[in-house]
């Protein structure tokens, strides 16, 4: 099943690295939060991308023609020959097209359309959030669903009180994000190539798209309420650099847990 994912914004929320680099490639740990994305995916077993670049689309496309994967696999020097002492990291196959800079995701999936016409679904990723949802699962409940499309439903990852408020101001009570019934767009994705008949060039997928689909019932959001964060800020990257540090990758299923503190 093909990954399509969306690599072209320019992230200007975390400007202290995305006017150097696109976000994707902004690093958490020694790989940039692009590759996490992508190894969530190839360890359910689906290692076929399309990357829709765009904004300095020149780093995605040297970070993958230039890749030295002795950088993420142990492995010995001797005299000058590299022995790798495990499997390469990097085993995807990788079709980076360039989407153009100002494209808006709708328009960058109508961009590489013909990269999926002939799946029976395909998935795809804003590629800068990393969850720990189990993906078979979610592709399953959505093949039992015959809708055209599935995003994953998140709660908000920052605390605050929602207010149930009258027309005069009267305030009925104070509810905590994380208790309430509050769902956000969590930019995991699944969809049959049905989608482009619900589709012109430079709508915003969210928003016309998933509007006609919402009128024929053809929607579906998968509820997720294990791990989910994005990295919308700065603030955001610290926190999953410091999870990365402590080997704590609850979106990388392949990899085991940090070992519990002595008691």
């Amino acid at each position: 099943m093909k990954v399509i994912l969306f690599c072209g914004g320019l992230g200007t929320r975390i400007r202290e690295y995305s006017e150097q680099v696109p976000k994707p490639m902004i690093p958490i740990g020694n790989q940039p939060i692009l590759s996490h994305v992508m190894n969530y995916y190839r360890d359910w077993g689906h290692d076929d991308f399309v990357l829709c670049l765009g904004y300095k689309a020149n780093v995605i496309k040297e970070f993958f023609l230039n890749y030295n994967p002795q950088i993420d696999t142990d492995c010995v020097l001797d005299h000058g020959k590299v022995e790798m002492l495990g499997p390469s990291r990097v085993d995807w196959r990788v079709a980076m097209i360039d989407t153009g800079i100002w494209r808006n995701v709708g328009s960058r999936l109508w961009h590489v359309r013909d990269h999926v016409r002939d799946e029976k679904m395909f998935l795809a990723n804003y590629s800068d959030g990393l969850a720990d949802v189990d993906l078979p699962a979610m592709i399953e409940a959505f093949e039992r669903s015959g809708k055209v499309a599935c995003f994953l439903a998140v709660h908000p990852p920052v605390s605050f009180h929602v207010a149930d408020l009258d027309p005069d101001g009267n305030v009925s009570r104070l509810i905590s994000s994380q208790d309430s019934d509050i769902w956000i767009n969590g930019g995991y994705f699944i969809m049959k190539p049905e989608i482009f008949d619900y589709m012109n060039d430079g709508e915003e997928l969210v928003v016309e798209p998933f509007s006609r689909l919402i009128s024929e019932d053809k929607l579906m959001a998968y509820r997720h309420t294990g791990f989910w964060r994005p990295m919308d800020t700065l603030r955001d990257r610290q926190v999953l650099e410091t999870m990365v540090e402590n080997g704590d990758m609850p979106w990388r299923r392949l990899i085991a847990p940090p070992a519990a503190a002595p008691a």
